[in-house]
């Protein structure tokens, strides 16, 4: 591979959550959406709410966009909720809610020290819940909401998972990461990779592109609202957006393109942060934007080093991989 003065190892983009709470991921500081472990029994319970070398992807030669979809060829039931578990060798879950509660909640889980919690927000249609943490046996709970942060179960079913590849949970679209193939943000995508010769390639030419084209909005940042999810393509109309914005936007466009992405969710300090790993093919899964200014690797985080105005101390800490401790992958 060609050496490049800014040669990208792998994408880190930063949320910074201090302002606000994101509701709906399993992974919030707020007492509803703590992570904490729910009970597996019925009644009520509390929801307050390197790089590592893996198998090869096996790329497809021509780009296609991967849509989810509840077969109905095994389905787990109860009068009020369905889980559709047809396709978890693709790597995620489908569960319609048919009852009446206003707030619903859904717990995953394959290891109760790691428990991913989502707000269920569509009525009457499937939502799409990724599984993120290999093969294995997971919980799939749905709560109802009692009161204030007490939640009953309603449904809930282990189900046994073994991948058709470790790549899938990483290029489907889900509530974080939500695009079509008819989404703007895929065509933008298209346009941007055209003629790319590598992942690599792809990876810059989105990244550079958000960089330079987005700007950080600060009132958002302070007034959004618990349970926020992007919308990629209202987003890229607007070109601004907090962080986590910047993250979805980017890990749709990576996807659409059959580059595995993860957003991933953990801490700098004790601020919440979430930032994307890529896999490029023969390096890996990476976890860092590296690039090479001619002298020295450094991390680039695009939201620290443009409001820090790339001051020396801002960089430092960004290329400090002490600072950041990952926690949740969607």
């Amino acid at each position: 591979m060609k050496a490049k003065k800014y040669l990208i190892l792998a994408l880190c983009i930063m949320l910074v959550f201090g302002l606000f709470t994101m509701t709906g991921c399993g992974n919030s500081a707020s007492s509803e959406n703590s992570g904490s472990q729910p009970q597996t029994d019925s009644g009520e319970v509390d929801l307050s709410d390197s790089m590592i070398e893996v198998p090869m992807y096996n790329k497809p030669a021509e780009s296609f966009i991967l849509t989810p979809v509840a077969s109905g060829t095994t389905e787990y039931k109860n009068n009020k909720v369905t889980i559709d578990a047809s396709n978890v060798s693709q790597g995620y879950v489908m569960i319609l809610y048919s009852g009446s509660n206003p707030k619903i909640k859904v717990q995953i889980f394959k290891n109760k020290n790691l428990v991913y919690t989502y707000d269920l927000n569509a009525r009457g249609t499937y939502e799409v819940f990724p599984l993120s943490e290999g093969n294995g046996t997971y919980t799939v709970n749905v709560y109802e909401n009692i009161s204030g942060t007490k939640y009953s179960k309603a449904f809930g079913r282990s189900i046994s998972v073994k991948l058709e590849n470790e790549f899938l949970p990483f290029l489907y679209p889900n509530q974080y990461v939500n695009f079509k193939a008819d989404s703007a943000v895929v065509s933008k995508a298209s346009e941007l990779c055209a003629g790319a010769k590598s992942d690599l390639e792809v990876v810059e030419k989105t990244y550079d592109w958000v960089v330079k084209n987005f700007t950080y909005d600060k009132k958002k940042a302070a007034t959004v609202k618990s349970g926020y999810l992007p919308n990629v393509d209202s987003i890229l109309a607007s070109k601004t957006g907090i962080c986590f914005d910047y993250a979805s936007v980017m890990c749709s466009m990576l996807r659409s393109q059959n580059v595995p992405a993860k957003l991933v969710v953990g801490y700098t300090g004790d601020l919440y942060h979430a930032w994307i790993n890529v896999y490029i093919e023969g390096m890996g899964w990476v976890k860092n934007m590296i690039f090479f200014d001619g002298e020295q690797w450094q991390r680039m985080d695009p939201t620290f080093a443009s409001s820090g105005k790339e001051s020396e101390a801002i960089m430092k800490y960004i290329g400090d991989n002490k600072n950041y401790q990952e926690k949740y992958a969607y």
